[in-house]
């Protein structure tokens, strides 16, 4: 699977040796990390029940030492006041500690000690690496969670949130607001989203320009070009803050993905929309996208109607979380802004 593919599923923004090395010092600080800063969830809350794609998960009572795996959970948990025992690696966007910056920026805050670092490099869960942890639960509604890891660490008694109806396709709000359930805290996970929500309508109403503005995500891999669909959460971002999808974006799905599709060479005049937002991991290779005879192909980067979105870290980022969103948006709202202006003139 291409590096930026990875990227657009949350398995996108997703050693070992440093993981247990973490956890002799992790157990007993992150639960002492845990004890003083996360609010008391609502004992009235529990048991609570999650169906799911594996059936059913009830959590008994509230949770103290929370694991989260994929992409988000980490986010809400940390979000919601919690700084949890064990959590997914990010080898997209997480650098050498293998932790995104706006992860980090929370545990910090929260005063928390560094939790075990899963490997998320395969994508595969090491369920022995986990149980290590001794977590409660396992909150993990936005990942690759198999059939095979959720028996097993359900066999070890601890619950789990599973993705709902299938793999790294769980809508990014219904990740807070499960993950505020899990912990008891639905109320506050609540109030997390109405501020979410409010940072983007605020966006939206300060650029009335973006409202009907046509728009298409494409992200260039030299020899494939793939351009995301409404599914995607990252397009919906778009179209919350007032861009439409037009018909000849969706005209274009082959059916080969959920939330992408990829666009033949001979297509790629067809993507008819104002802007295109598309994302680099490093300046030279958005430029060389943006003057290639392939790129210029696409009736906005002709014109130069073009919001990038540069750095594996932004990139990242661009998969909205409880703590990625608002980390990222000034810089999205911003490119945005002066590709609708050239889109304009």
């Amino acid at each position: 699977m291409p590096s930026r593919l990875r990227s657009l599923a949350a398995a996108a923004a997703l050693t070992a040796v440093g993981a247990l090395a973490l956890s002799g010092c992790a157990g007993s600080a992150a639960t002492e990390a845990t004890a003083s800063s996360a609010p008391a969830g609502d004992a009235s809350a529990f048991p609570v029940t999650f169906e799911h794609l594996y059936g059913e998960t009830t959590i008994e009572s509230a949770p103290e030492r929370i694991a989260t795996w994929g992409w988000g959970a980490t986010d809400a948990v940390l979000a919601l006041g919690i700084v949890p025992v064990a959590i997914s690696s990010m080898d997209y966007g997480g650098g050498d500690d293998r932790i995104t910056p706006w992860v980090s920026d929370a545990i910090e805050k929260l005063g928390g000690e560094t939790p075990v670092i899963l490997d998320n490099a395969t994508y595969e869960l090491d369920v022995e690496e986990l149980l290590a942890a001794d977590p409660d639960v396992l909150i993990a509604p936005y990942s690759g969670l198999t059939q095979e890891e959720y028996d097993a660490v359900t066999s070890a008694g601890i619950p789990v949130v599973a993705p709902e109806e299938a793999l790294w396709a769980t809508p990014w709000r219904d990740v807070i607001t499960e993950t505020g359930e899990a912990l008891g805290l639905s109320d506050e996970a609540g109030t997390l989203l109405a501020g979410l929500d409010d940072q983007i309508a605020d966006a939206a109403a300060a650029h009335p320009e973006f409202q009907g503005t046509t728009i298409a995500y494409v992200d260039d891999d030299v020899d494939t070009l793939y351009m995301y669909l409404p599914a995607d959460a990252r397009v919906e971002i778009l179209e919350d803050l007032g861009f439409s999808t037009p018909d000849s974006v969706t005209a274009l799905d082959t059916g080969e993905g959920t939330f992408y599709t990829t666009v033949s060479y001979e297509n790629l005049d067809k993507i008819d929309a104002q802007v295109i937002f598309t994302q680099a991991e490093e300046q030279a290779v958005l430029d060389e996208f943006l003057a290639s005879d392939r790129g210029r192909l696409i009736p906005a980067v002709q014109k130069g109607a073009v919001a990038p979105i540069v750095g594996e870290e932004d990139v990242a980022a661009v998969s909205p979380t409880a703590l990625s969103l608002p980390w990222l948006l000034p810089t999205m709202v911003d490119q945005l802004a002066a590709a609708t202006a050239t889109a304009n003139t």
